[in-house]
């Protein structure tokens, strides 16, 4: 089998990708990545002679073309991503996960590509009140907050229309919060943990009562791999983990206690617009039909995380370095 990967270079995306290989290696692999800030190809170091490469834009048609000729599945990562960041510049969210998304949707269309899996999340159904005991299902509607989750359902809408309009075998996946290796170090965790072996405080927005759920990044490969070879052509698919419902400075007082240091190292700044309370799945629907379930428990995976960018710090420096200093500066600086 042949898979397209968009997005391959990024942080999901390059943890699938080194799943796949481990796992099929016959199978061949192309990975299409425009390699934004976000994008690294040291994240394939190990596996760049067991793939292909394209260095590319999804919403360049022609490059898109060349990606797709051969191609039996897809799986589609690429996305900007970052709430923050969406409400920075909401314009090439639009234009990338959108027009994008149309884009590769016509090439596979074109190709008569075997399956189209298209990555989501869960922040496309908005958010639940705090003292809620509710949970998202795949039924649940939509109502996006940020520019960021409404690009996304934009994207959602699409590809469901190319399966009901011209019989593209698509899924899709709405997963929880991912942490893993080659987090890029914006995100809360990686974000916390470098900062904290760097001696520097932990900027949390006020007042860190948010709560998220924690998906390890093997346990989200796993359940994209299950969807591939048994899901349902043109049904959507929660992944997220059985962990315990925490909030953002909880998290944080873990990944404290694991460097141990003290709550001194938290650093309060001024909320974002339109910060959602609460995230929360109900993933019962690809364990029941699937045979899925994840296996990582929250403090296996903050250990994880811990001993990855402890290990690993010549990667997360050089991409702390130049643009994202002044990203920072911008991001924090202001909300102080």
């Amino acid at each position: 089998m042949k898979l397209l990967i968009t997005g391959g270079a990024g942080f999901i995306g390059s943890n699938f990708v080194h799943y796949w290989v481990n796992k099929y290696p016959d199978d061949e692999i192309v990975v299409l990545d425009k390699l934004t800030y976000a994008g690294n190809l040291a994240n394939l170091e190990t596996v760049k002679d067991r793939i292909g490469f394209i260095k590319g834009d999804i919403c360049d048609a022609n490059i898109v073309e060349t990606a797709m000729a051969g191609v039996d599945t897809v799986v589609h990562f690429a996305a900007e991503s970052h709430v923050d960041r969406s409400i920075l510049g909401p314009e090439e969210f639009v234009r990338t996960n959108v027009l994008g998304t149309q884009i590769l949707l016509d090439a596979a269309k074109k190709h008569k590509i075997k399956r189209f899996h298209h990555i989501s999340t869960d922040e496309v159904f908005g958010q639940i009140s705090l003292d809620s005991k509710e949970k998202w299902t795949e039924n649940s509607p939509y109502n996006p907050r940020s520019p960021y989750s409404a690009s996304k359902a934009a994207s959602d809408h699409l590809v469901r229309s190319y399966y009901h309009t011209f019989n593209l075998p698509i899924t899709i996946s709405n997963c929880a919060n991912n942490i893993g290796p080659f987090m890029f170090p914006e995100k809360l965790i990686p974000l916390a943990i470098t900062n904290l072996l760097e001696g520097k405080k932990i900027p949390i927005y006020k007042p860190g009562n948010q709560v998220r759920e924690w998906l390890y990044m093997e346990d989200h490969c796993s359940g994209i791999e299950v969807i591939l070879k048994k899901g349902k052509v043109g049904e959507t698919y929660f992944i997220g983990p059985n962990n315990p419902e925490v909030s953002n400075l909880d998290i944080i007082r873990k990944l404290l206690v694991l460097m141990k240091l003290g709550d001194d190292m938290i650093e309060f700044v001024g909320d974002r617009p339109g910060h959602d309370q609460k995230y929360a799945l109900d993933h019962s629907k690809i364990t029941r039909e699937l045979g899925w379930q994840p296996k990582f428990a929250l403090d296996e995976s903050l250990n994880l995380m811990v001993d990855w960018y402890t290990k690993n710090q010549d990667w997360w420096k050089n991409v702390k370095n130049g643009e994202y200093k002044k990203y920072y500066d911008q991001q924090y600086g202001r909300r102080k």
